[in-house]
């Protein structure tokens, strides 16, 4: 569509019209304009899968691997394969933006959010981003990096105002959105914090360097509920307030406009955007499919990223098992059964099946001796029923009965539900005042004569089992007001005592908070861990272990540790879990620990045990993907994205707590690795570290000038090993003698490359112009020499030359 075409189907709007444009419909969808050919766009939460505008176990998603796996693999073309799943999975459900990926830094391993961020350095998340984009994008579905900028903690995010130098700003957090711009992103959303004192939504960083410097013509879209002004953000480069319908804008931007506080060519660049924004995702005028077709199956790609983005810390040649399996296999862990294939908060979805390790280990060896043992108690909190345990009492299916009362206690919506714990996003009847659960709750032949039966949610609750009340209680949050009923729900729960039948439960609770209002209602029925002994627990999972030839102890973090909403205030295993992993240890010298976890933790017991593996948040098909791994049919192929430390007490940058509202970046330009260095301070396992199944040998490295500025940078890399493996061939530049402030050293390229045993490949880098660059009122670069190292970590660096700028 033409320019002059854009411009007449402006002309054919009314004002009230055009700002009607620019606030959502509704929680999830864009306003339609007949008048001009405009449908409405849906947008969907998930940057690890497209969970579309419900969250209904009825419509389930493909749950992609969380960001860090996908990052620890350090290949583009992988990332490019999952874009291109995540945008096939978007189709399927009729989305046309799907919101992510998510492109903060990790700035301190406290970080609640982490696990849908990529990574520490902005190189490798900025270049993982823009392969995911294009992907998304070539089928005609429109990604939307975020959240535009310095969103890195979750501690006050509504409200925290970071302090952080122009430099530090420029070549490290606006660096992957830049990136993702460059790349050709349709969108940018814009975040809850502040940046020098001014909301995002507001602040003069959406003009430049977005759209002036970068030449960024898509659209702005908030955070939801990020826009609190009607006058500040409509003259910033904000574009789309959601959701909707009401907001700041409305009818309040048609007064400002009117009263000239607003100009009218302000609102017309905002409603071209959107327009365009409609016409390369099919939403304006003839519906034809738009975008190339790149098709992947997505449990293929979900498999294959867990395995590829797995990282060998440890290997004392215990791994990889022979192809048969061992002749006995003790799997020991709660996540072993329940794993974590996912992080709490808006990038979560509702897959269809999950493969736990356990499953994923008995279908890789059908004939092989495996037995389990939960371990200790991790997750805390309300575990929902399982489907397998609760039936409707009105259709006597499996599942419950949910209904939707307004205030004067009439009926609003009745339906039958296959889950206990349910999230209503935007999908709760207009009016509601109560939600009420009722459901017959048969106990499975293994469960204990007695549970601790309860709910999570907010507002007063009231639970009945078998018309006698229960539970009578006020369930009230401990997050921020927005996403508390999401992010950190209230919990009670009371001892039942179980019958030989089944038992009636009904579970009434009003809906009175702020989220309810916007449509959003979540509430879990469940059960709650029982006090169980950790010593006599330790001792069986030991013993176990002992009769075991191998011993595989899963352990991860809690759904109170790794969420949006908070941040961590530890990174040490929930649990007795460190005691766990040290019990089986001591029973049985083979022993792999995999540790599912989207961002670091502390592992006191490494050097004591035969293997560490990083399993991360490794989506639906994590079980799979983990036998392929032990059994050696998949090298595990990852390497560390972010530094994982020995002790909190090591972390140069560990603080996401503001003082008095404010959170300053004191770290300047040493983030994450570079802060390491500075401090002269040794990591557990450094940036970039992975083992692996081979060994190898650099050497042959070559530089030259290209025709374009960038330096041409070829490697030879041996597999010295006994079978084929993956190598990730890193490069990095420092200049100690400079009159600028530098890092020690920082990523200024990588390539993966892959070769038989005792075969060599050539590993093809291109540093840009950029990384010989610092920012000081632009970008300058200091005449000179700089080092370039090549090698396989930051700290593991064999091969170095000089190159002059």
């Amino acid at each position: 569509m033409s320019e002059t075409e854009f411009d007449s189907l402006l002309a054919a709007l009314t004002l009230e019209q055009k700002l009607g444009l620019l606030t959502g419909a509704d929680l999830w969808s864009t306003v339609a304009e007949p008048a001009v050919g405009l449908r409405s766009m849906t947008l969907s939460d998930g940057p690890s899968g497209v969970r579309g505008p419900v969250w209904d176990e009825r419509d389930p998603s493909l749950n992609l691997p969380s960001a860090t796996a996908l990052a620890a693999t350090w290949d583009l073309q992988l990332a490019a394969r999952y874009g291109a799943a995540s945008a096939a999975e978007a189709r399927r459900k009729g989305v046309h933006v799907v919101l992510g990926p998510t492109i903060n830094l990790h700035r301190s391993p406290l970080g609640g959010r982490h696990f849908e961020a990529f990574s520490e350095d902005p190189l490798l998340t900025g270049e993982l981003a823009a392969a995911y984009i294009r992907a998304v994008q070539a089928n005609g579905v429109a990604a939307t990096p975020k959240h535009y900028v310095a969103n890195d903690s979750e501690t006050e995010r509504y409200t925290v105002d970071v302090e952080v130098g122009e430099r530090a700003l420029r070549e490290l957090y606006l660096a992957p959105f830049e990136a993702a711009v460059r790349a050709g992103a349709w969108l940018v959303m814009s975040a809850y914090n502040s940046v020098h004192g001014v909301t995002m939504s507001e602040n003069p960083l959406l003009t430049t360097p977005l759209r002036t410097e970068w030449g960024f013509d898509g659209v702005v879209v908030s955070d939801w509920t990020a826009v609190r002004s009607t006058e500040a953000a409509a003259n910033a480069d904000q574009d789309l307030v959601m959701p909707g319908p009401d907001g700041p804008w409305g009818a309040k931007l048609v007064a400002a406009v009117r009263e000239g506080a607003v100009s009218e060519a302000v609102i017309d660049a905002k409603v071209l955007r959107l327009l365009c924004l409609a016409r390369r995702v099919g939403a304006l005028g003839a519906n034809v499919a738009v975008g190339q077709q790149i098709r992947e199956d997505g449990r293929i790609v979900a498999r294959e990223v867990a395995a590829a983005g797995m990282v060998l810390l440890r290997n004392a040649g215990e791994l990889p098992w022979p192809s048969a399996g061992p002749g006995s296999v003790a799997v020991i862990g709660e996540a072993a059964l329940y794993p974590r294939t996912q992080g709490g908060g808006s990038a979560t979805v509702v897959p269809e099946e999950v493969i736990s390790p356990v499953a994923g280990l008995r279908a890789a060896l059908p004939e092989g001796s495996i037995t389990v043992h939960p371990g200790v108690p991790v997750q805390t909190g309300i575990h929902p029923l399982p489907l397998s345990v609760i039936s409707d009492p009105v259709t006597g299916e499996p599942g419950l009965r949910v209904r939707f009362f307004d205030a004067e206690g009439a009926e609003l919506l009745s339906e039958h539900r296959r889950a206990a714990q349910l999230v209503y996003m935007g999908q709760a009847p207009q009016g509601a005042a109560v939600i009420e659960l009722t459901t017959n709750y048969l106990p499975g032949p293994d469960d204990s004569a007695a549970v601790r039966l309860g709910v999570a949610g907010l507002g007063h609750t009231i639970m009945t089992v078998n018309e006698e009340i229960v539970l009578d209680t006020e369930l009230v949050a401990t997050g921020e007001v927005l996403g508390a009923a999401l992010f950190a729900p209230g919990v009670a729960a009371v001892p039942v005592v179980l019958a030989c039948g089944p038992i009636a439960v009904r579970v009434r609770q009003d809906l009175q908070s702020e989220g309810a209002a916007m449509g959003l209602v979540v509430i879990t029925l469940g059960t709650e861990a029982a006090l169980m002994d950790t010593a006599d627990l330790l001792a069986d999972a030991a013993a176990m272990a002992r009769a075991a030839e191998v011993a595989v102890v899963v352990v991860g973090t809690d759904s109170l540790t790794e969420s949006e909403g908070f941040d961590r205030v530890t990174l040490s295993l929930p649990g007795e879990q460190d005691a766990l992993v040290r019990a089986v240890a001591a029973a049985n010298p083979r022993t792999v620990v995999v540790v599912n976890s989207g961002g670091p933790v502390l592992m006191p017991w490494r050097d004591e045990v035969a293997a560490v593996l990083l399993s991360w948040f490794g989506g639906q098909e994590l079980g799979h993907a983990l036998a392929d791994v032990l059994l050696g049919r998949r090298e595990p192929g990852g390497r560390l994205p972010t530094s994982w430390p020995a002790a909190a007490a090591d972390v140069p940058v560990l603080s996401t707590t503001p003082v008095d509202g404010v959170l300053r970046y004191d770290e300047g330009i040493h983030l994450g690795y570079r802060a390491w260095l500075r401090a002269d301070r040794s990591p557990a396992y450094p940036f970039g570290h992975g083992l692996g199944y081979t060994s190898w040998e650099f050497g042959g490295l070559v530089v030259e000038l290209g025709a374009d500025g960038a330096v041409e940078v070829r490697v030879e890399v041996r597999n010295t090993g006994a079978r084929a493996g993956k190598q990730v061939v890193q490069a990095y530049l420092s200049r100690p003698e400079s009159a600028v402030e530098r890092p020690v050293r920082w990523l200024a390229g990588f390539a993966t490359v892959t070769a038989a045993a005792g075969t060599t490949a050539t590993a093809r880098i291109s540093v840009r112009p950029r990384a010989f660059e610092h920012w000081d009122g632009g970008w300058q670069v200091e005449p000179g020499a700089f080092t370039l190292h090549v090698g396989a970590s930051v700290l593991d660096l064999p091969l170095t030359a000089v190159v002059d700028r």
